[in-house]
């Protein structure tokens, strides 16, 4: 290999390893909820910034499994959660 080729590897492998500290170093909160619509329940775990980010991310996951169509999906994710548990990550 070249070493403009070496170069470009290494910069590529600096950038990658750059974008996942940032995605991981951000996501300070992690939330576990349990959903329950139209006689359905789901759990779900997501992290986040903030505990309102991290739960609303839980929410609209476990939502998805047990709705259908987005009305349905908008009102489960409108519903308090059955059970919240979220600490820090």
């Amino acid at each position: 290999m070249t070493s403009r080729g070496l170069a470009l590897a290494a910069a590529g492998l600096v950038l990658v390893g750059y974008l996942i500290y940032g995605t991981v170093s951000s996501q300070k909160v992690e939330c576990a909820v349990v959903m329950e619509f139209g006689g359905r329940r789901d759990s779900a775990v997501a992290s986040g910034s903030s505990a309102e980010e991290a739960e609303q991310q839980a929410r609209t996951t476990a939502c998805a499994t047990i709705s259908s169509g987005m009305n349905d999906r908008i009102a489960c994710g409108d519903r308090p959660p059955v059970r919240k548990d979220c600490r820090a990550a």
